[in-house]
């Protein structure tokens, strides 16, 4: 256990924010098992697998074991083209003949194996299981053949390899009652074991890093209830995003509201799992956000909560009198707010965003924000230089300018002139908190 905390105190300080990591650790600690279910493409295999060993091998040195779940689609189309056996797609599943199969049970059991001893490589007892997982009758022997649909998970085999110190690697292959090897789709083995575990994470590590809105950004943070009606009529999402999308909405659906399924690279995920901003894109259920104009009692006063609790400073007695209020969207927990007020010609001013360190692990804030853009496009607002959130507001905005002790932003906007008296407007106005003098 000393060996093990030296290692912590090492690796929580790469990542510059040990108070979060710390809080994570502890929470990720309690039960073994349940810690994660990482699912990876065998793309990521195929491509990235020394950083992917190195990152797994990270949880390892934690203390952490999650369990990994692979597919190996791309091997599996090279070696079906080599064979000269064709690749037959049936409403999005692969149409498995015993041909296939022929090529695909070596294939699976390979790439099993080249994870494995990637990560044996890297110091980390790692178990892999090619069988006895998923118990399967026929998804639809007449239209897929040899395609498995899950009816039964058995752990019994990733509990041994858990409680011997070993991470389990398990490939998706499942077997029928009468012993018949059948293909099952990655995604949706990784439903069901997500489904038995109720695992504390689910990660999806992709070569994207997340999903990606229509300039290939990566989305932050996507709430379900707010945001995927709105999401499945976009015409950028798409194939294999809207697959995704489909098939984590569907996984959500059985799991508690405080689930959540995220998506990012394997550089990322340590940041994913251990700071509340995490990388790439998280999805869950979600809050509903509010939206009003004006603060009664009782929103008064859970406002000022949340803003001194998140800023760590005391506001003003009068911030709220006679504000000039355009509108306020708050998470349904207040743990997330924007508080935007009217500003030059007729254009938003975004006076306050507040954010509780557990609302951003949940994702809140970039729920907020996004109802922020969406209804308010245009937008401008300043803060301080040595704000920790700057830095994030850099990667939101059009255009910066600095002066002083701050940074004034603006987005949507593209007339010079009225840039210019945001600017000037942003820099000016009074200032809210008691400990805070006007330089």
């Amino acid at each position: 256990m000393t060996e093990i905390r030296t290692i912590v105190k090492q690796v929580l300080s790469q990542l510059g924010a040990s108070r979060e990591a710390r809080y994570y650790l502890t929470q990720y600690s309690e039960d073994e098992l349940n810690f994660a279910v990482i699912k990876i493409g065998g793309a990521l295999i195929e491509h990235q697998l020394e950083p992917l060993a190195d990152a797994l091998a990270f949880l390892h040195n934690l203390g952490l074991v999650p369990i990994v779940l692979h597919g190996a689609g791309p091997q599996l189309d090279a070696a079906l083209l080599a064979a000269n056996v064709p690749t037959v797609k049936h409403e999005g599943l692969r149409v498995t003949t015993p041909e296939v199969m022929e090529v695909a049970r070596p294939v699976v059991y390979r790439v099993n194996r080249q994870l494995v001893t990637a990560l044996e490589k890297e110091g980390v007892r790692a178990e892999g299981i090619q069988h006895g997982v998923f118990e399967c009758d026929y998804l639809d022997q007449e239209a897929l053949g040899l395609v498995g649909d899950i009816h039964r998970v058995d752990l019994e085999a990733i509990r041994d390899a858990v409680a011997g110190g070993q991470m389990p690697v398990v490939a998706c292959l499942g077997e029928s009652k009468t012993g018949q090897v059948l293909n099952i789709n990655a995604d949706f083995a990784a439903r069901e074991l997500i489904w038995t575990l109720n695992p504390h994470k689910i990660i999806f590590l992709t070569e994207t890093g997340g999903l990606l809105d229509e300039a290939g950004r990566v989305i932050s943070a996507i709430s379900l209830r707010t945001d995927y009606d709105w999401l499945m009529q976009q015409p950028w999402v798409h194939s294999g995003m809207k697959l995704k999308l489909e098939q984590i909405e569907q996984i959500l659906s059985k799991l508690p509201d405080t689930a959540s399924v995220s998506i990012t690279s394997v550089d990322s995920l340590a940041r994913e799992l251990f700071t509340h901003r995490g990388a790439g894109t998280l999805i869950r259920k979600g809050e509903r956000i509010l939206e009003f104009d004006q603060f009664d009692d009782a929103s008064r006063e859970r406002t000022r909560h949340l803003l001194e609790t998140s800023f760590s400073r005391r506001l003003k007695p009068d911030y709220f009198d006679q504000l000039p209020i355009e509108c306020v969207l708050a998470s349904e927990s207040f743990g997330a707010m924007a508080i935007v007020l009217k500003g030059v010609d007729g254009i938003p001013y975004l006076d306050k965003f507040a954010v509780t360190p557990e609302a951003q692990g949940a994702g809140l804030g970039a729920a907020v924000w996004q109802a922020l853009v969406k209804r308010c496009p245009k937008l401008y607002w300043r803060s301080r230089v040595d704000n920790p959130v700057t830095q994030w507001y850099f990667e939101q905005t059009e255009s910066s300018y600095t002066e002083k002790q701050w940074v004034a932003f603006t987005k949507g906007l593209k007339d010079f002139e009225r840039i210019r008296r945001c600017k000037v407007d942003s820099l000016t106005r009074p200032l809210s908190w008691l400990d805070e003098e006007h330089v």
